[in-house]
């Protein structure tokens, strides 16, 4: 059985969808004598206000992988996964304060740019590489996998399509705009994303405390499950292997988080289209704060489920509807879906257009991105030298067209992944410290040279894959080991630093590297407002932790 959608849930839901286009089209607009050039499709003119910045930032990142996949982690292990977002908030301020100076002094497109203006084309080419078919074959496929999920589980539309229809309503504005459409709608999006998840929310902590608001609902989730408010896990904990106690805040998942939102062409984009650094700083410091809210609507309701369903008195006062696609702990992302059917009719609507809001907007910023690099690191210098701009324009429409298709394509074979927020972060981690430890040392480090970087980066990924992949039976042997993902990501990032420093130290003799990037104090000044609002979100999160560390 599948939610019941009504006549107004249909109306809100079909609003939503004429809005996003509308406004998405309307903005795409050309503008009278003016045909869009490489800088108005892929940059959106240069002209993006810090409140769109920062709100674009939060939709591009918040997907069906935070609503569905880390709503399951939520169900099966509880707050500990809300690190991936509270540590983002303090990881989103070092990348405004100490990497976006240099990439807007820079005047980048792309981020693979970086690279070649740092290092070399060759290993442009080879990140570039890396980026389009990790954003094809994990990212894109993985997010229209998870939306398809949830459409089949809360409508009972077909797996296939669901895929199609996402897609379809991604590319009608997003193709023809550019980041200019992505980044406008996504304003839109993140009011209908906090608004439908702060509603999901209240229900479930409402419906866990028998109707007496959502105070005394958290109240009695947390006497429920006090195990499950517990921010740093021991290695008691089944879970241990996902979250891997202090490591969580010393280890790898600075390697996820400063690769994710500092070098990741489809987040930092956005940074690269504002009026200015000052501009786009103060977007920053507003995802920060967003950072800080999203736990409360994506982990808290997968927790207020498992205590829903382990709770007979509550499953009977839900009554029948309760009964059917009952999450457990092996179909964990079942639960927000699940938690969607109870919804009052009109709400039922703003819900779902939440949903379908972070699934869309992360989708046409994906494309966006893989079309940019394509477009400008791939196709521009090997094929399309002497071009004009709308020729390139058109090359970017074409191949986020093709990677949307390819992506189609393979999404369906994901079916039966549990936790698919896990699958996503592994599956990124192989290549993420390789590429982390060439952009750090290549920013701060005069002495790397290209020739270093390049064999690091290729040296990671066999690296990675050693510490993953350890045969059965062999992890208790001195040649293999066996460790929690995330810490396999914080060694493969420092052996992979430490390869680059001693190749590099090799060739150069201990001089600088031509292309070495010269530093001032001056480039990392920031304004009063960044300094004071940075200092409010790092005592927050100090509170935060203090109050769930054990």
């Amino acid at each position: 059985m599948t939610t019941t959608f009504e006549f107004w849930d249909y109306f809100v839901f079909i609003c939503y969808a004429i809005l996003i286009l509308g406004v998405g089209l309307w903005v795409s607009r050309d503008k009278k004598g003016h045909t869009k050039n490489t800088e108005d499709y892929f940059l959106a003119s240069k002209s993006l206000p810090w409140w769109a910045i920062g709100a674009s930032l939060i939709a591009a990142n918040i997907s069906a992988e935070q609503f569905i996949g880390m709503s399951g982690s939520g169900f099966k292990l509880g707050l500990a996964i809300a690190s991936y977002e509270w540590m983002a908030a303090l990881t989103l301020l070092i990348v405004g304060k100490f990497f976006l100076p240099i990439f807007i002094e820079k005047k980048l497109y792309t981020i693979p740019e970086f690279i070649e203006k740092r290092y070399s084309t060759n290993l442009k080419t080879i990140l570039a590489v890396f980026w389009i078919a990790l954003y094809i074959f994990v990212n894109l496929t993985s997010v229209l996998y998870l939306g398809a999920l949830a459409l089949k589980t809360v409508l009972g539309f077909p797996l296939m399509y669901g895929v199609i229809g996402l897609a379809l309503f991604a590319a009608a504005y997003s193709l023809y705009g550019g980041l200019s459409a992505v980044a406008w709608t996504d304003v839109i999006q993140v009011v209908f994303l906090v608004l439908g998840g702060l509603v999901t929310t209240y229900l479930a902590l409402n419906a866990v405390s028998g109707g007496e608001g959502i105070v005394e609902g958290f109240k009695s989730v947390y006497e429920a499950t006090p195990d499950k408010f517990v921010m740093i896990l021991d290695e008691s904990n089944p879970e241990f292997k996902n979250l891997p106690g202090i490591g969580v805040i010393v280890g790898g998942l600075w390697v996820a988080n400063l690769y994710y939102w500092g070098f990741n062409q489809y987040i930092i984009q956005r940074t690269l289209a504002a009026k200015s650094l000052k501009e786009s700083q103060k977007g920053i410091l507003l995802a920060a704060f967003l950072k800080l809210l999203i736990p409360l609507i994506v982990v808290i309701p997968g927790i207020a489920a498992y205590v829903m369903v382990n709770d007979p008195e509550i499953m009977s006062r839900l009554g029948d509807l309760a009964s059917h696609n009952i999450p457990t702990s092996g179909q964990a992302d079942k639960a927000y879906p699940w938690l969607l059917q109870f919804l009052p009719t009109g709400l039922k609507g703003v819900a779902f257009a939440a949903l379908a809001a972070a699934i869309v907007s992360s989708l046409a910023s994906m494309l966006n991105s893989t079309s940019t690099i394509f477009t400008m690191d791939i196709y521009k210098p090997y094929f399309g030298q002497g071009q004009s701009d709308i020729k390139m324009v058109s090359i970017g429409r074409i191949s986020a067209a093709v990677a949307l298709i390819i992506a189609c394509i393979i999404a369906p074979l994901l079916g039966g992944l549990d936790q698919a927020f896990q699958f996503i972060q592994e599956y990124t981690g192989v290549v993420s410290p390789g590429i982390l430890a060439v952009f750090l040392l290549g920013l701060f480090w005069k002495k790397t040279t290209n020739k270093a970087a390049i064999y690091g980066a290729l040296a990671s990924i066999p690296v990675a894959m050693y510490f993953k992949v350890s045969p059965k039976g062999w992890s208790d042997s001195p040649i293999f080991v066996d460790l929690p993902f995330l810490d396999q990501m914080g060694y493969t990032a420092i052996i992979t630093a430490i390869i680059i420093i001693i190749l590099s130290v090799m060739e150069n003799k201990g001089k600088e590297d031509e292309k070495g990037i010269s530093l001032s104090g001056k480039l990392f000044k920031t304004s009063p407002v960044f300094n004071i609002g940075s200092f409010i979100v790092m005592i927050i999160l100090v509170a935060l932790y203090a109050l769930f560390w054990k």
